[in-house]
């Protein structure tokens, strides 16, 4: 009995040491902390903290994009992990950019079959040099004349519908596009980032830069104002080569850190996806409506949708004179400029009125805008046209018979007798030069001519070649006769 009634006590001794030391316990941990001393950042910044912030996925991490825009160009290895990846492009180089449609079934209907419109830019990474980004460029201009900083690569593009470049706008070009259709717009940068350094003594990193895409869809005034989509990356550029060696050079200096380094760097990818940002706030690249000297005419490249070819021949175009009238005011002249390439010199030029620029002599102008400029701007001001290397005169026989009048009695032919020539100007001096100009003026395909011939001596046919037209003389004049080939729809042409 006397061992049953100790067994309660024992229980009571180690329940009372047990809260004792519990006690002791909470009483060392509020002595450690303090409330001066405790802090949540501090708490969540411990490492376990990090680990599971870096594995809850981000707010938009499933979020779908309409549109996502790929740069087939690799990443740099020397990047850490959660940093933007970098690119390295080299300086005129084309690079291709994949525009894909992301949209799910029903999503975003209203542009369905219908084409959106894409604005591309070339900006500033550094907060810094965003701020004085006009200042920027128009050093650049100055440095640069006639060059732009971002060009289209249009032979290679493809599913891109009327791209344009601003002149006024060196780093910015734009285009149509349609998402349901393949469409890879190759750009060209042509600055390097060391052209924007502080300091440049040689061996100056470079100012990074960013390539940027803004997409739009018509709204209902059939503006593409109404924002889809943007995103971009971060790039720096080199000059020509100079990419690949720091690529290769990244590369090595990775493969010679110990494992436990190389974890703390992200891998380099094949393509850089460009990430999803903020609209470029400068609204003027928006506007519907052309910028001052911004040629809409004669600005559209058709390009295929599955290929780089275009998907038939244009017909030719006549270039319209853009001769600077002397009743131009000031504002006119400075369209007038940019027009003609002349953007570098409109600020030397910003109170010349059409009559001004005309007086100027030849003299004048070189010594404003230097030799190959100068004689470029004093041809363009006196309206000069390049002469074609061979012109030759041609009439059809059949009308030549038409306009045949009557004979006096005395044999004479009538006083009005005249005869209806059409100049031929050539440039290729070749055959199928020839042979397309003809069939413009026969109004038929060039597929419909099978052989030209000349008439020789005695009457024979001899097969013109490209050496041949190469001897013809200056304003030769033929008279043109068809002759049906009996073996198809075609026709061969003799010249008598």
């Amino acid at each position: 009995m006397a061992w049953a009634l100790k067994l309660p006590l024992t229980d009571e001794v180690i329940e009372s040491g047990l809260v004792q030391d519990f006690d002791a316990s909470l009483s060392g941990i509020g002595q450690e902390l303090g409330a001066g001393a405790y802090s949540m950042s501090d708490v969540l910044a411990l490492p376990i903290f990090k680990q599971e912030e870096s594995i809850l996925p981000p707010d938009n991490e499933n979020k779908i994009l309409p549109f996502q825009y790929v740069l087939c160009a690799a990443t740099s290895p020397a990047v850490k992990l959660h940093d933007e990846t970098l690119t390295y492009l080299n300086q005129g180089q084309s690079y291709e950019i994949r525009m894909l449609d992301n949209r799910k079934i029903g999503e975003l209907p209203e542009i369905t079959d219908k084409m959106v419109k894409s604005i591309l830019r070339v900006v500033f990474h550094d907060r810094r040099l965003q701020y004085t980004e006009h200042q920027q460029l128009e050093g650049w201009r100055w440095n640069r004349p006639g060059d732009r900083i971002l060009d289209l690569d249009i032979p290679m593009s493809v599913g891109i519908i009327d791209p344009r470049a601003n002149p006024t706008q060196l780093n910015t070009v734009e285009f149509l596009w349609d998402p349901s259709k393949r469409t890879s717009v190759f750009i060209q940068v042509h600055c390097i980032s060391t052209e924007f350094t502080m300091r440049k003594h040689g061996g100056e990193k470079g100012v990074p830069f960013r390539i940027q895409i803004d997409t739009f869809k018509e709204n209902e005034n059939e503006e593409y104002t109404e924002h889809l989509h943007s995103a971009s990356c971060q790039v720096k550029v080199f000059k020509p080569k100079g990419a690949d060696r720091k690529q290769k050079t990244d590369r090595e200096k990775m493969e010679k850190r110990a494992p436990q380094e190389k974890e703390k760097y992200q891998p380099s990818y094949e393509t850089t996806i460009l990430t999803e940002c903020c609209p470029w706030p400068e609204v003027s690249y928006v506007s519907n409506s052309p910028s001052p000297g911004f040629n809409t005419s004669h600005n559209s490249f058709p390009v295929a949708e599955g290929n780089g070819s275009p998907t038939q021949l244009p017909e030719p175009v006549v270039q319209v004179a853009d001769n600077l009238l002397p009743t131009a005011t000031p504002q006119d002249a400075q369209q007038w400029l940019l027009r003609n390439r002349f953007s570098p010199f409109c600020r030397l030029f910003t109170n010349f009125s059409g009559a001004d620029l005309l007086k100027l002599t030849r003299e004048d102008v070189i010594q404003i805008c230097g030799p190959a400029d100068g004689i470029r701007l004093f041809n363009a001001l006196k309206g000069r046209v390049v002469r074609p290397r061979l012109t030759v005169y041609v009439c059809q026989e059949s009308q030549q018979a038409r306009e045949q009048q009557p004979k006096h009695e005395n044999g004479d032919a009538a006083a009005n007798t005249f005869f209806v020539y059409h100049a031929i100007y050539l440039e290729e001096l070749t055959s199928s030069e020839l042979t397309e100009k003809i069939a413009q003026l026969f109004n038929i395909s060039p597929r419909q001519i099978n052989q030209i011939f000349k008439q020789g001596p005695t009457g024979i046919h001899v097969l013109v070649s490209d050496e041949m037209i190469q001897n013809f003389q200056d304003e030769v004049c033929f008279v043109l006769d068809t002759m049906k080939d009996d073996s198809n729809d075609g026709y061969h042409i003799i010249l008598k």
